[in-house]
């Protein structure tokens, strides 16, 4: 693979190539240059990615209600430190009492019996405190998981068109999950190493302030060396969970277009591909770990010099000076301890770095915009008989591209209205407007004579269904996803929308009929009969509103004639708005827009389209084809 594929592969499927909606299209729009939305085709935004001080800050949001429980660990964190700190002390009299002439069996057997109570109350401490975090941090990351599950159901549509979707599932993913270690222990373990630092230096000191004042000379060195590697770490660790999510992007496009894979040979180029992405973050992991690893090393090392300075010293003091042994014995155990806690926070920085990269990229999805929330104005859409007009609708998904300019049309109750013209002038953008999926940028879309900006978005589209071209049916039965439409519909209702699509027949087919249960958005269907449910769950949902975004694309012509007296029995009470590219199935349309560049350049029924012979005309008889 040549440097150009590199680029160009990167820059398409990484997290931070680009900002979203910087470039592409929206659904049914052109592209304008770059990569455009759809399905995995998108970059993640969210801005410039937050420092760590204030994700941490984030973090510790999530853990601060469990105020009494956050109080335990903290009681019992000390306590533990205490008993560890009291039982290394313990040594002291015990070696002072074996190295003079007063010392006893049974007072060692009492100094050891009290040493092993004070560990064992250190003990159950310790473990009191990992039981409780562990409850503590995983509601946290409970929290988080439902927050960002939540954020997600009130994006708009253009979030999903312009971000690749493996990288949102890595999010919930791979980056909850570091988040979660962290919390389970690094926290404790931050708490715990204060604590540790502090009672081991005052106690330190108490034993020998000059060895005291050898040992800290040490730990500006130690923090020095920390920092230097702490601000290369992080940078890694950001690069690795970003390449980490552009890898599951890539896996989740390939996995779901697999036959498209297959059909055209792409095995060997998807597998090159991957490899190199697969390398990217390899090398970055390579990186990030070798700098999250090296810490506790080098730490350790510069620990274990100063211990051997501290213990040669010491014992200088007790030759000249007359230092006890059993001191100097404390005071080295204590100079060890005094580096550990710093040690074991090194060790930790893949954890501690992983997890703020991932918690960057988790805040970044919940502070993305959401849509709009309805104003206390807001009217409910109630008895609507279907009646929509667009009046001078100009629109662009990106500011400097307009795919709709001036559009004008209406639609009466009962009527039935179809798009017909080329890839990319703007037939589905219509759809997506009228539902809200973006806003228009001039004009007026009304339904029933109410500006759609002022009707509830939930009841605006609980009065619209839509059968679009990709289908996409969810786990569960037959019946259950056709009562999707609408959850309150009986079973009679259910059969009775799937009768209207003429996919009654075909389901009492299957092996259980109604309760026959899809797997893998229905790959044991066909994709005729996943698009005739998709059709029965927009017969049962009653809404007088009906949009057809090439809906029987996906049925053979046969089936297509069996299911036009279904689909007329659907519309027949319905507004209905048709996107087709099969022109036979627009010819009983009340009327036909056609249109090109974003404007509608004919307008009329079947016969007066045909007697123009003007686009619609060359379009039909094949002349034209489209584009």
């Amino acid at each position: 693979m040549n440097e150009a594929r590199k680029e160009a592969l990167i820059r398409k499927y990484s997290y931070a190539a680009q900002q979203a909606g910087a470039q592409g299209r929206g659904p049914g729009g052109p592209r304008t240059g770059g990569p455009g939305p759809g399905r995995g085709r998108g970059r993640m935004s969210g801005g410039k990615p937050k420092n760590a001080g204030e994700t941490i800050k984030r973090l510790l949001s999530y853990i601060q209600e469990e105020k009494y429980k956050l109080a335990l660990v903290f009681t019992c964190v000390i306590i533990n430190t205490i008993a560890m700190l009291a039982g290394s002390y313990m040594l002291r009299p015990i070696i002072n009492s074996l190295t003079s002439e007063n010392g006893s069996a049974d007072k060692l057997l009492h100094s050891l019996v009290i040493m092993a109570c004070i560990y064992a109350v250190g003990i159950v401490a310790q473990y009191l405190q990992s039981r409780v975090m562990i409850g503590i941090s995983q509601h946290a990351i409970f929290k988080i998981r439902n927050e960002l599950f939540a954020k997600i159901q009130k994006l708009p549509v253009r979030f999903y068109d312009t971000n690749n979707h493996g990288d949102i599932m890595s999010r919930f993913t791979n980056d909850v999950d570091a988040v979660g270690e962290m919390l389970n222990n690094t926290v404790v373990q931050i708490i715990s190493s204060m604590i540790n630092v502090i009672g081991t230096f005052c106690l330190m000191v108490y034993t020998n302030v000059w060895l005291t004042l050898i040992t800290v000379v040490t730990v500006p060195l130690m923090m020095q060396a920390a920092r230097f590697v702490t601000m290369r770490s992080r940078r890694f660790y950001k690069a690795q969970q970003a390449a980490l999510g552009t890898l599951n992007g890539y896996i989740e496009e390939t996995v779901t277009g697999q036959k498209v894979v297959k059909v055209f040979c792409h095995e060997e180029i998807a597998e090159e591909e991957f490899s190199y992405l697969n390398y990217d973050l390899r090398d970055k992991q390579i990186m990030a770990q070798f700098f999250g690893g090296i810490m506790g090393p080098v730490m350790g090392n510069l620990g274990q010099v100063g211990y051997s300075l501290t213990a040669c010293i010491g014992g200088i003091l007790c030759v000249l000076r007359g230092f006890d042994i059993g001191g100097l014995t404390v005071f080295v155990n204590y100079s060890r301890q005094f580096s550990r806690p710093i040690n074991e926070l090194s060790m930790q920085m893949n954890t501690i770095f992983s997890a703020l990269a991932g918690a960057e990229r988790v805040f970044s999805v919940m502070d993305e915009k959401p849509e709009p929330e309805d104003g206390p104005e807001a009217v409910q859409l109630t008895n609507c008989r279907g009646y929509v007009r667009l009046e001078d609708v100009t629109f662009g998904y990106n500011p400097d591209k307009t795919i709709l300019k001036d559009i004008s049309l209406y639609a009466k109750p009962g009527q039935k209205i179809a798009f017909v013209g080329s890839t990319g002038a703007g037939k589905t953008t219509i759809t997506n407007l009228i539902n809200r999926f973006y806003d228009i940028d001039k004009g007026k879309i009304t339904i029933d004579d109410v500006d759609i900006k002022d009707i509830a978005r939930d009841d605006l589209r609980r009065n619209i269904a839509m059968v679009l071209q990709d289908t996409h049916l969810f786990t569960g039965t037959v019946r259950e996803n056709i009562r999707y439409g609408r959850l309150d519909a009986t079973d009679e209702e259910v059969e009775q929308a799937a009768r209207t699509a003429s996919a009654h027949s075909f389901i009492m087919r299957l092996d259980k009929g109604y309760d026959t249960m899809i797997e893998g958005d229905g790959a044991n269907l066909s994709q005729g009969q996943r698009q005739l449910l998709n059709i029965a769950r927009a017969a049962i949902s009653r809404a007088p509103i009906l949009i057809l975004d090439e809906a029987t694309s996906s049925v053979d012509t046969r089936t297509e004639k069996h299911i036009e007296k279904g689909m007329d029995r659907l519309m027949a009470e319905r507004t209905t708005l048709v996107i087709a590219h099969r022109l036979s199935t627009v010819r009983n349309a009340d009327a036909i827009m056609v249109l090109e560049h974003g404007e509608i350049i004919e307008r009329g029924s079947h016969d007066d389209l045909l007697t123009m012979k003007g686009r619609y005309y060359e379009l039909y008889t094949g002349k034209s084809e489209l584009e």
